[in-house]
């Protein structure tokens, strides 16, 4: 029997003749989601499973089904197993085969359910193992910023604002920042992993299901945490999808907005880090070149994955409950941003854990630009009891001072200082230095190192 012909049994009497090329062409799916053959396979064991229990089908067939769907599963990842277009789908493609294999009772695994219910948990429980993938590649990159941070725990290096010099910062507490960053996309991968764990299987094409479904078994079988309720909601909806295209975009803003950080930084101009060979190549033509080519990719991954996003939302926007074929349009792009998202997360783990500081070079670049010049203000008002908008007027008349003397804040001599405001003391060379400058920084969430040493003792604490 041919493909078009057993296709056209499957489907029925309905169809006397099977659709034209261009049909089938936009009508197939099988070329990417046969990405979920697993999940559809394991959802399909269980749900024969379930329909024996329940006595819909005897014991024997759903033996038979659970060992054929074994051998199916085995055939797929060992790479011989033939599929088809002109059988549309995964789903569609294994019910084929286990008939092959098994006979007769393949044709009773689909009681109870429809291809509508199918692909939404099998895809709900792809999507599932993204998220528990990207939450794995996230402690990951964790632990490597960890690493850079307790290594440069003491290491001072300028904070910026308008990529401006703004304060004295460590090189740990500016990994924690990402720290935070990254620790929040796992929260939101968690939370919607929570939220989407709901099976299903037996919502059927849109109303449910006349047989007497045990729900919650199929549910618990899969790891599920229950049944979903609403048989129209089950079937239509692709909120999971959206959920874990949201998170994967805020997270891979995050990833570029480091990797912007580690272009700038690996420039001659700033010279703040190296970034080891193995993430960085050649030029053609320049033998000077290292180019930090693996952070240009992750920056430009953000793009794709927002696209994604973006894509699967316009599709859903107009859609009437329950099931549209426009729904078929939903896995290209989770797929594809689920690629990008995991290879832009291993890499920045890479890059993070290979590559090195210039302890000296970001050392004077903390030290330039003023940037002790709020801990100044901070020192009148302290120290001679000095309202803040004065302390900050003071302040920046010393600056316009020691930049009209070509020098630094720490430069200028007492009586410099005195000539502006008498009341200032000796004391106040001890809040110039940057290394004073963050180790007085110990308010709750500052920069100073005892800070981001506790810190770094909570994270691995959580991370476990």
């Amino acid at each position: 029997m041919s493909d078009k012909s057993s296709s056209n049994a499957m489907w029925g009497g309905r169809f006397a003749s099977g659709p034209d090329a261009i049909m089938e062409a936009i009508n197939a799916s099988i070329d990417f989601d046969k990405r979920m053959a697993r999940q559809d396979i394991e959802a399909s064991r269980a749900h024969a499973a379930m329909l024996a229990k329940q006595g819909i089908i005897t014991d024997s067939d759903a033996k038979a089904i659970r060992e054929g769907l074994l051998t199916v599963l085995s055939e797929i990842e060992n790479g011989t197993f033939k599929f088809s277009k002109a059988l549309e789908d995964i789903h569609m493609n294994v019910e084929s085969r286990l008939k092959e294999i098994i006979g007769e009772p393949a044709g009773r695994l689909h009681t109870g359910r429809s291809r509508n219910d199918q692909v939404a948990n099998d895809f709900k429980m792809w999507v599932r193992d993204q998220l528990d993938a990207a939450i794995g590649g996230i402690d990951a990159l964790t632990a490597a910023l960890l690493d850079q941070a307790e290594a440069g725990a003491d290491m001072v290096m300028p904070g910026f604002t308008h990529l401006q010099v703004a304060q004295p910062v460590t090189w740990g507490h500016h990994m924690l920042a990402y720290v935070e960053m990254f620790a929040r996309d796992k929260s939101r991968m968690q939370d919607a992993r929570k939220r989407m764990n709901e099976c299903v299987l037996g919502a059927a094409a849109l109303a449910g299901t006349s047989f007497p479904l045990d729900r919650d078994m199929t549910a618990e079988a899969l790891g599920f945490d229950r049944p979903s309720a609403n048989s129209l909601d089950s079937v239509s909806d692709r909120d999971f999808a959206l959920e874990f295209l949201s998170a994967a975009s805020i997270c891979a803003t995050h990833l570029s907005r480091f990797a912007e950080e580690l272009v700038i930084w690996s420039t001659v101009q700033f010279k703040f880090v190296t970034l080891s060979d193995r993430f960085s190549t050649g030029s053609s033509i320049m033998p000077q070149k290292k180019n930090p080519d693996a952070a240009e990719l992750i920056r430009a991954k953000v793009a794709r994955i927002n696209g994604s996003l973006v894509g699967l939302l316009t599709v859903m926007k107009g859609l009437p409950l329950a099931y549209s074929k426009d729904m078929q349009e939903d896995k290209e792009q989770v797929f594809d941003a689920a690629d990008s998202l995991m290879l832009a997360l291993a890499a920045m783990a890479g890059m993070v854990a290979d590559m090195t500081p210039n302890k000296p070079e970001l050392e004077i670049a903390a030290a330039t630009g003023f940037s002790t010049a709020t801990d100044l203000a901070d020192w009148l008002v302290r120290a001679l009891n000095m309202p803040f908008r004065d302390a900050h007027h003071v302040t920046g008349t010393l600056v316009k001072m020691a930049e009209d003397g070509n020098c630094d804040l720490p430069d200028l001599t007492l009586a410099q200082m005195q000539s502006v405001c008498p009341e200032i003391t000796e004391a106040v060379f001890d809040v110039l230095g940057v290394h004073n400058s963050v180790n007085s920084r110990t308010s709750y969430g500052g920069t100073a190192p005892a800070n981001v040493r506790a810190q770094i003792k909570r994270w691995r604490e959580e991370l476990g």
